[in-house]
């Protein structure tokens, strides 16, 4: 029963869903390209309506000994709300935390038939491996901004057509300062222009189950024109110089948020989230 595939088998059980069935283990890419992975079965028309997602229940003493070796958690003496805090200069590692999140996707002709209200559209989706190391990122981040520009293409859009970008954002020195230079990668001087947040400053994160719950993040934004801030952004780091909306939220008319999802074993995954609007 603690197989990887235990939770999806379960749940098609429960509810009887007979259709494509699948699990993603791609690290902390897993949420976001269980949702990817979700939206292509619909695309390519292997289902109407795919349950996507993530989840991960990971605090143990055996997980966090293994993270506790390799110098990958936050080890700072100040209150733990504050030890979050993605793209400041003292940022010293990540907080873990536990969560899961689904959504219901399905085709535009199903969802319309049933009088769905619908929320959002996945509109692009993309994948790539850093092919460099078990647990680093690849310095240059080329393979994170290979997943960005192939999502990106994918929903037919440029970069600057994208309104929002839901970081990563792990708050570990490496991890922030690879996704900057990314981003700067694929936006150029368009990167200062675009604001960016991580939801992980706020809830900690949850591994294979934090782009599932960043998804959901994304959805509020474009729903409620509210961009979440990164908390806990006292000083700034001179390799993370963009607009990280630091510590207050702020309000703005979003219609396209790209969402970031990076794993261990260079392991990249991206989603583009658009407004719906019905032709």
């Amino acid at each position: 029963m603690i197989l990887p595939n235990m939770a999806a088998a379960n749940v098609s059980r429960l509810f009887g869903l007979k259709g494509y069935t699948s699990t993603v283990i791609t690290a902390c890419a897993a949420g976001t390209q269980g949702i990817g992975e979700a939206a292509e079965a619909i695309r390519r028309g292997a289902a109407d309506v795919v349950l996507g997602g993530g989840c991960e229940a990971g605090i143990c003493q055996l997980g966090l000994g293994g993270f506790n070796v390799i110098k990958a958690l936050s080890r700072s003496e100040v209150p733990p709300e504050k030890a979050s805090r993605p793209f400041d200069a003292n940022r010293d590692g990540f907080v873990p935390a536990e969560g899961a999140a689904i959504l219901i996707l399905e085709s535009l002709e199903h969802a319309l038939g049933r009088g769905a209200e619908i929320l959002a559209e996945v509109s692009g989706y993309g994948v790539s491996s850093d092919a460099f190391h078990a647990v680093q990122p690849d310095e240059d981040g080329a393979g994170a901004a290979r997943a960005m520009r192939w999502a990106i293409e994918d929903a037919g859009m440029q970069p600057s057509d994208i309104d929002y970008i839901n970081a990563h954002g792990t708050s570990t020195p490496k991890n922030d300062m690879v996704e900057t230079l990314a981003i700067k990668t694929v936006f150029g001087e368009g990167a200062y222009e675009v604001p960016i947040s991580s939801t992980k400053s706020m809830i900690g994160h949850a591994l294979g189950g934090a782009g599932a719950l960043e998804a959901v993040a994304c959805i509020k934004t474009i729903r409620d024109g509210i961009i979440h801030p990164t908390i806990n952004y006292e000083t700034a780091d001179p390799d993370c110089d963009l607009d990280y909306v630091p510590n207050k939220a702020r309000k703005a008319q979003i219609n396209t948020v790209l969402s970031n999802s990076f794993g261990f074993g260079g392991q990249n995954a991206c989603v583009v989230f658009r407004a719906f609007e019905e032709n």
